[in-house]
């Protein structure tokens, strides 16, 4: 009997022990996981040391004591596999919204990308449209519907509009038009009017001269007609 009582204390202990030991681990592994690792060692002695009082579990109670030990530890084991796995599936959750970041915004810089190009093809195909200058008939005299006609066959066509609101306002379409108070002169008002002598020497009396030098005008000082055409509406010149 007094063996009996021996064997009997050895394997409760042994099982104590395991118990403690299985819930060290896993105290060891939330700590770490939580950043607090404090009092860990001393929780698996006060444990340990708790066994010695299960030495007094009569011997027929031992397979009761051994099942509640095993569910323990298998109880302590799960919740050490399932906070492994919810690590394990932050991680790759992270790292897919990493590659997915990258993906949309490669996505956006090659669309950029296109729509640069697009806008490159269509401005060049509208510049290789228009039309030179010294291209059109000499006349005696140009109507302003003539006129207009002309500078949207030298206009690029997305800046015709822009070029169009700025004649209108300088000269109504008057290739003639002479500021009384001033040398401006023509249908884009140089001042003086022989700066246009640039473009060709019939800057006086051909309209298309007046255009081929009005849009060099502007894109040179400006950028672009519709460049010239913001700056005019906020100072009233150009």
């Amino acid at each position: 009997m007094l063996e009996g009582n021996r064997v009997s204390r050895i394997s409760v202990r042994g099982l104590a022990v395991a118990s403690a030991t299985a819930v060290t681990a896993v105290g060891a592994f939330t700590g770490a996981a939580s950043g607090n690792t404090a009092g860990t060692p001393n929780d698996a002695e006060a444990l340990a040391g708790d066994a010695t009082l299960l030495t007094d579990i009569p011997v027929g109670s031992q397979a009761q004591v051994q099942t509640a030990s095993l569910t323990q530890q298998a109880d302590v084991q799960a919740i050490a596999a399932d906070a492994t796995a919810k690590k394990d599936a932050e991680e790759t959750a992270r790292k897919q919204a990493a590659k997915d970041a990258v993906a949309k915004q490669k996505a956006a810089e090659k669309a950029e990308e296109e729509a640069k190009a697009r806008k490159e093809a269509e401005e060049a195909a509208s510049r290789a449209a228009t039309r030179d200058p010294s291209s059109f008939p000499i006349q005696n005299s140009y109507s302003a519907a003539e006129i207009q006609e002309m500078a949207r066959q030298i206009v690029p066509a997305d800046q015709f509009q822009c070029f169009s609101d700025i004649v209108d306002h300088e000269s109504d379409w008057d290739y003639t038009a002479d500021n009384p108070t001033s040398d401006a002169y023509g249908l884009m008002q140089a001042l003086p009017g022989s700066k246009m002598s640039s473009a060709g020497a019939d800057w006086m009396t051909n309209p298309a001269t007046q255009i081929k030098w009005g849009l060099s005008y502007m894109n040179d000082r400006y950028g672009s007609p519709c460049e010239s055409w913001d700056f005019w509406q906020a100072n009233n010149y150009y």
